[in-house]
C-alpha cells in the first residue's frame, strides 16, 4: 500500500473526528469482547445453555473485524493512502 510522500497536514476537525472514531472503535471492540468473555463464563457454569449462548457469541468475531476493517478503509481515506 503506496504511502503519501509529504506530510500529512491534519485540521483540527479532523483530528477531533479520528479522535472519537478511535473512541467508537475502542468501546465497540471492548463492548464485544466483554460479551465473549462473559458467554465463555456463563458456558462454563451452565453448558447446558451452549446452544443458545453460541448462536450469538460465532457472530462477535466477525463483527469485531468489521468495525476496525471499517475503521481502516476511513483512516485510509483521511491520510490520502491508497490502495493499489
Amino acid at each position: 500500500m503506496p504511502l503519501p510522500n509529504q506530510p500529512i497536514t491534519l485540521t483540527a476537525a479532523q483530528i477531533a473526528d479520528l479522535h472519537k472514531k478511535i473512541a467508537d472503535l475502542r468501546h465497540n471492540v471492548n463492548n464485544n469482547l466483554s460479551l465473549i468473555i462473559a458467554s465463555a463464563e456463563i458456558l462454563q457454569r451452565k453448558p447446558e445453555s451452549a446452544e443458545k449462548i453460541l448462536t450469538g457469541l460465532a457472530e462477535k468475531p466477525h463483527k469485531i473485524a468489521e468495525m476496525v476493517t471499517q475503521f481502516s478503509r476511513e483512516l485510509e481515506i483521511t491520510l490520502g493512502i491508497r490502495r493499489p
